[in-house]
């Protein structure tokens, strides 16, 4: 069976390198002949603020369910994002606490704890973007995207495995370190597909 890939862009910037190594996986997959779908956060309209909480049923905006029909459709998801104060950008987080609805991403069971993960049959991966050595981020910070992202949403949903590929310091990075990296995810996006 060929492997539906999602692409998920989540770096605000249209002229950021986030862009070029979106574009370098989807050359690789197109290359391998997969069946992929893209998501661009930037481009979605959709109330980022979730007013009423987790507590009644949000009516999800149209982006909102086009890319949750995209998620339960794909078999891997490919994330890509840059770290910014530690963390994921606004609108990527805004797009998770708007996608990941209760019946979606999990189905709690009436009034226990226990959660029926949807996702099972889903792998994921995710390419973070960062300023600082990537050993700097997990030793002093703790990597937090990545417990974010990674733990608390992918793998609570059931997602598995979750792999991570940290790319930088892209700050003053050469261009031959540039061209590497995107050879690496063009491979990848041929290996996934």
């Amino acid at each position: 069976a060929m492997n539906k890939t999602l692409i998920i862009d989540g770096h605000p910037n249209k002229e950021s390198f986030n862009d070029a190594l979106t574009k370098a996986y989807i050359k690789g997959a197109e290359n391998a002949d997969a069946e992929i779908k893209v998501i661009t956060i930037r481009e979605l309209l959709f109330d980022s603020n979730l007013a009423i909480g987790y507590e009644k049923n949000a009516v999800p905006d149209f982006d909102i369910v086009e890319a949750q029909e995209k998620i339960k459709w794909a078999d891997h998801l490919f994330w890509i994002h840059p770290v910014w104060w530690g963390g994921l950008p606004a609108i990527t987080k805004a797009f998770i606490d708007r996608v990941f609805l209760p019946g979606f991403g999990i189905k709690s069971r009436g009034k226990s704890v226990a959660i029926d993960n949807l996702s099972t049959q889903k792998t994921a991966h995710i390419i973070t973007t960062l300023d600082q050595p990537s050993w700097y981020y997990w030793l002093v910070y703790g990597k937090p995207s990545v417990n974010q992202l990674k733990e608390s949403t992918l793998e609570f949903c059931g997602m598995k495995p979750v792999k991570v590929t940290y790319v930088g310091p892209i700050k003053k990075a050469k261009e031959s370190c540039i061209n590497k990296w995107l050879t690496q995810v063009e491979q990848m996006g041929m290996k996934h597909a």
